[in-house]
C-alpha cells in the first residue's frame, strides 16, 4: 500500500534530485523509496568488521594534503607508457 509522505528539503537539492531521477528514467519517489528500502533492509544491519580489517585500520597515515587520486593517476600513466 502506498502512502503519501511530505518532506521539507532544500530547493536546490530537490531540483538536482529530480534531474538525477529524470536522467535515470525513474521518479524521485521511486529513488527515495529504493534508498529507504536499502538502508532499512536486514541485510545491511548485520554488517560486521572482520578482525583482518580491524587490524589494518590506521596502518597508513597520510599527510592531510595528500591527493591519492592524483598519485594513482601518475602511477597508471607511468605504468602504461
Amino acid at each position: 500500500m502506498d502512502t503519501k509522505l511530505t518532506l521539507k528539503l532544500n530547493e536546490d537539492i530537490i531540483a538536482k534530485a529530480k534531474e538525477y531521477a529524470k536522467s535515470r528514467k525513474t521518479s524521485l519517489s521511486d529513488l527515495i523509496e529504493n534508498y529507504l528500502q536499502k538502508i532499512t533492509s536486514d541485510k545491511n544491519n548485520n554488517r560486521t568488521i572482520t578482525p583482518l580489517v580491524k587490524s589494518l585500520s590506521g596502518v597508513i597515515s597520510l599527510p592531510k594534503d595528500a591527493d591519492y587520486k592524483e598519485d594513482y593517476t601518475d602511477y597508471l600513466i607511468n605504468k602504461y607508457k
